[in-house]
């Protein structure tokens, strides 16, 4: 699966969704830092890459409608969660997508746990 990982993520969690079989690029990486939430959605969509995010604004689909979308994870971590919990939200998600597709969806990724958005008429 082609995922793009959002400004607010990092290597080691680029880093397992590769080992996990994924071809992974960051906001970073394509010179993107800093651009609206709306236009990251579009490069995603327009280049049907998945977006990974910490960005709760991603997970509203009035907003961001999913099946416009090859997928939207967006990891959601306790208060007061360190650098432990991130990689393991990371973790749930690429065993998530070992047996999945999230192509139009919307995914809430805990550790250990997703809740998945579906529009009504889809799947």
């Amino acid at each position: 699966m082609k995922i793009k990982l959002d400004e607010n993520l990092g290597r080691r969690g680029a880093a397992i969704l590769r080992a996990a079989g994924h071809q992974v690029t960051t906001v970073a990486e394509e010179g993107l830092s800093s651009t609206s939430d709306e236009q990251i959605a579009e490069v995603c969509r327009a280049d049907r890459k998945c977006l990974v995010t910490l960005d709760l604004d991603f997970s509203n689909p009035i907003r961001f409608t999913p099946s416009r979308h090859a997928g939207i994870a967006v990891l959601r971590l306790p208060d007061g969660s360190g650098a432990g919990d991130l990689l393991q939200a990371f973790r749930t998600l690429a065993a998530a997508l070992a047996g999945n597709t999230m192509d139009g969806k919307l995914w809430i990724v805990q550790r250990g746990h997703i809740r998945e958005y579906q529009e009504r008429g889809r799947g």
